[in-house]
């Protein structure tokens, strides 16, 4: 049986999230006031401000495209990776991702704390509809790869935020996707990790036919993307070829603090090198 193709289609987009003010914050006052909505009675939703996360997204990626997304803290680039990944739910809108998915979203993004590394591995696997032969031979590459030692076979709410990157990076990267969703979280880690990560990197995106990245180092987008969405308070600001996109962008934060952005500082120069492209 052949393959689908990958898509990613995302139309109208809109995602809000409810902020809270401190009078929301008792539990009694919670409960009345979901109890108020329920049965429509007025009262609760005063202590309430919806914050507009996403608004009216659009754009489509078909196989070959390696998409970076760009914008200020705020502006939404993770919200809707989130959404990418299936873990928001639209307010309105719709979002459409066809084809095996792999998202460098949150390091312990599925796992079971109460479960051992090697555990979650295995759980992993089953989700993925692999065979137990298969399952093994993940469990002993995510081993390798993690270098977790004892710690495999602990639970993972035992784990520090690094291990749980190193668990969490191995595993989501241990089966090539059709499509892979990376937030910038993976670039963090000691200097030995990120040169495995790397590695494993190249291989992941060689194979993967869609690549949605979101990070602010622009060396990186200019160097592994095909084209950059500029995201300013839950819109699109721009939509287009990486340099322009990113020169737009940065001459607008430049004036805003009346400096000139140096773009390369902080970015590990080994990160910035080209990937290969995406298969398709």
């Amino acid at each position: 049986m052949a393959i689908r193709p990958a898509r990613v289609e995302v139309r109208d987009l809109s995602l809000d999230f409810p902020l809270y003010h401190g009078s929301a914050r008792s539990l009694k006052k919670s409960l009345v006031g979901a109890a108020s909505d329920r049965f429509g009675v007025g009262g609760g939703r005063s202590d309430v401000v919806l914050v507009h996360a996403l608004r009216e997204i659009g754009f489509s990626l078909a196989p070959g495209e390696r998409l970076g997304l760009i914008g200020g803290n705020g502006a939404g680039k993770s919200t809707l990776l989130r959404a990418l990944a299936g873990i928001y739910e639209p307010l309105r809108g719709e979002v459409l991702v066809e084809g095996t998915i792999a998202a460098l979203v949150d390091p312990g993004q599925g796992m079971n704390g109460e479960l051992t590394g090697r555990e979650n591995i295995m759980l992993g696997g089953r989700y993925a509809g692999l065979s137990r032969a298969r399952t093994r031979q993940l469990v002993e590459d995510v081993e390798e790869f993690a270098r977790l030692d004892a710690f495999l076979d602990l639970p993972v709410r035992f784990y520090s935020a690094g291990m749980t990157v190193r668990l969490g990076f191995g595993l989501a990267t241990a089966i090539a996707p059709q499509v892979l969703l990376m937030d910038e979280w993976f670039m963090a880690g000691d200097t030995a990790f990120q040169a495995r990560a790397q590695h494993r990197l190249e291989s992941v995106v060689r194979q993967a036919d869609i690549l949605v990245l979101t990070t602010h180092a622009m060396p990186v987008l200019r160097a592994w993307t095909t084209r950059v969405i500029w995201l300013d308070q839950g819109r699109i600001r721009a939509d287009g070829a990486p340099d322009a996109v990113i020169d737009a962008y940065l001459a607008e934060v430049g004036d805003a603090l009346g400096v000139t952005i140096d773009e390369h500082q902080g970015v590990d120069p080994a990160l910035s090198r080209t990937l290969p492209p995406p298969k398709g």
